[in-house]
This record gives C-alpha cells, structure tokens and sequence, in this order.
C-alpha cells in the first residue's frame, strides 16, 4: 500500500505553514518546511545559505540563460544550479515520503511525489490582504511601507518557480485537490477540513 502525503501549495501571507503545522498535531505526521532545505544540504553537501536565498525562486529567463550558456565554463556551471538545487530538495522529499507519511509545504512537492505516494495536494490562499499584510508584518517583521507590493512579488516568485519546476499554473484549481480560503475558515478549520479528507482517504485505501 502506498503510503499518504499530505502536500500544501500557499499564497504568501495566507498561513498555509501554520496550516500545516496544525494539522501536523491534529494527524500525529511530520511537517517539513524549512527543513528541507536543511536536510538537503546536509546529505548533496551544499551550501544551506544559497538553497535559502534561492528557495521557490526561478533563477533568471531563459533568454538569461541562453546568454550565460555562451558566456563561459564557469557561468554554463551556475546555468544548471537552479535545476540542481530543485533535484536535491526533491530527492529529500521522495526519501521522507517513502520513510512514512508527511505534510510537505511547497517546493513543488505536488509534482515530485506525484508517481511516489498517494498525496493530497492542497492550496491554500487568503482572500483577505488586509490579513496577510498584517501576517507577514508580524511572523516575518516586513516594513508595512510598500508591504503589499511585497507581498505580490513573493507569489509572482513561486508561481514562475511551479512554472518552471512544475510545468503547471501555480494556484490553478484543477491542478489540486482542494483550494481553502484562510480568510473564510481560519487556520484550524482549514486544518480540520484536510484532516477530514485524510481520514477519508485512508479510509478509501484500507477497503480497497
């Protein structure tokens, strides 16, 4: 039987973390954010200050790249630090996904345990900017002068980071399970809400 993964694709602002640190404690399963980072340069002996800095960002354009590639042996090396750096991460979540069951927050995760284990892939946004503002404001301690602006570039990042890593439309709806709106819910009912569906679908697994 394969075993079930819970991944969380999220706005920026809009608590899915804290979502899924919720719903860590409600299930009794790791929860793996930052993490992951951490494991991966520890076991691919990379820098964990650069996979930070370039964490669920894309790296430069194509035509950025065209040009690097005829540039020099040196600069064709970092063309290819991007896709290295998203391999080492992946391979830290295949290997967690396949020790047991965890709630994997962002990275792309969806995609990378898609032929791994059984996932629930979520999406959690906010409808509310007013919440977000004031949630980044105060757990990451962002000036509230051009805050929003702010807030706006961090999407645009992650979803040209699914875009390239994913192939997909980042927050598109088809492309998860379910989509739930912080700002309607809260944290705990959004946590409920997956809870319930992971109960289910074990449920589903263990009748089969």
């Amino acid at each position: 039987m394969r075993r079930s993964c819970i991944t969380i694709e999220r706005q920026y602002g809009s608590g899915g973390r804290e979502v899924g640190r919720i719903l860590s404690h409600k299930l009794g399963i790791p929860f793996y954010d930052g993490e992951l980072l951490l494991l991966a340069a520890e076991r691919f002996g990379l820098n964990p200050g650069v996979l930070k800095e370039k964490d669920e960002k894309r790296s430069g354009s194509l035509l950025h790249d065209i040009a690097v590639f005829a540039g020099s042996m040196q600069d064709y090396g970092r063309m290819f630090e991007p896709y290295q750096q998203f391999e080492a991460v992946s391979e830290t979540i295949r290997r967690l996904a396949m020790e047991g069951p965890g709630i994997f927050i962002g990275r792309c995760a969806d995609t990378v345990l898609k032929n791994v284990c059984g996932s629930l892939n979520i999406f959690i946004y906010a409808s509310s900017m007013e919440e977000r503002i004031q949630r980044i404001h105060h757990t990451d301690h962002v000036p509230l002068k051009n805050i929003e602006a702010y807030i706006r570039r961090k999407d645009q990042q992650r979803r040209e980071y699914y875009k390239m890593f994913a192939e997909k439309e980042w927050g598109r709806m088809e492309n998860h399970d379910i989509c739930l709106n912080t700002s309607s819910f809260g944290y705990e009912g959004c946590a409920d809400i997956i809870a319930a569906m992971a109960d289910r679908a074990s449920g589903s697994r263990k009748k089969e």
